[in-house]
């Protein structure tokens, strides 16, 4: 067989072993990467950690099998530095998007902006991330056509560089809460007044139990973050709009059940006041105003 390949193809002895070497070590790297994975799938079954698991193996064999095979071609990368040289201008200009994205990739792996499984918003896009690979991070999107934070459907396929240029906003980082405000508008006639104590009340019961949870994570959030937060609980807020009174409900959920919280609030919100003859929501109208007989007594013309 070493006779064929020589006359035949013209690879010589030494070429023939290196081949042989370069198959014996993909082979073992490969075994050994299969067996290790399938340990951790045996002892887990949690997502996250077999999605880690795969990913760091990945990248550990192939670093591994790119400095054993180098040290077989090249013998220890000592003639291959003189051809990278060489040739290192013309890759940068020629590849520069691609080192771009490496390089996203590597402050990824460093700082740690994101990772799988948090939500973030990055430029215009925002979504769930899926998955982050070495030139191309993917999300599950959120928003777009679809109202409120909910999936879409579309997976979107971001260059790594993007990181370097856009602004990211990560939901689950830090603080694991998001502040939400609903505005509801009572008209001018309304008791205002009855309306924002009954929406205190209604916000306060609906999201009792994220407070507690919320200030722990403010606690842990300050090992990291200059976080401040002193209040946490929800509130009412009252301004006068074109159309009626403007009451905005703040309080704080979990950034992937806003769009179930603000439901459950505002189903709480119609039926509570159906049951006040002294409170009605507000829309756009249009009305005459006569002040002779609907003016303030003090106001009113001769």
């Amino acid at each position: 067989m070493s006779d064929w390949l020589q006359n035949n193809l013209g690879l010589s002895i030494g070429v023939q072993g290196q081949i042989a070497v370069t198959c014996i070590i993909v082979l073992v790297l490969l075994i050994v990467r299969r067996m290790t994975l399938g340990l951790v799938w045996r002892q887990t079954h949690d997502a996250k950690l077999r999605y880690r698991w795969q990913k760091a193996t990945t990248y550990f064999v192939s670093l591994i099998g790119i400095l054993m095979l180098g040290r077989v071609w090249f013998g220890g990368f000592h003639e291959a530095g003189n051809f990278l040289g060489l040739f290192a201008a013309g890759i940068a200009i020629a590849l520069k998007d691609i080192l771009v994205n490496i390089a996203g990739w590597l402050f990824m792996v460093w700082r740690r902006p994101f990772s799988v499984g948090d939500r973030i918003q990055i430029g215009t896009m925002a979504g769930d991330v899926i998955d982050v690979r070495l030139f191309h991070f993917t999300l599950n999107e959120i928003g777009n056509w679809v109202d409120a934070d909910q999936s879409t459907g579309r997976v979107i396929h971001i260059p790594n560089g993007r990181v370097l240029t856009d602004v990211i906003a990560n939901y689950s980082e830090g603080f694991e809460y998001i502040w939400n405000e609903i505005p509801v508008l009572v008209t001018m006639e309304s008791d205002w007044e009855r309306a924002k104590e009954l929406l205190l009340e209604i916000v306060q019961r609906d999201s009792a139990d994220i407070v507690k949870a919320a200030e722990e994570s403010v606690k842990h959030s300050t090992k990291k973050f200059m976080i401040l937060y002193t209040t946490l609980t929800p509130t009412v807020y009252t301004k006068v709009g074109e159309d009626g009174v403007v009451l905005t409900m703040r309080y704080l959920c979990e950034p992937r059940k806003r769009r179930v919280t603000e439901q459950t609030i505002w189903e709480d919100v119609l039926r509570t006041f159906a049951k006040e003859p002294q409170i009605d929501l507000g829309y756009i109208t249009r009305r005459g105003f006569n002040n002779t007989y609907e003016g303030k007594p003090g106001l009113r013309p001769k």
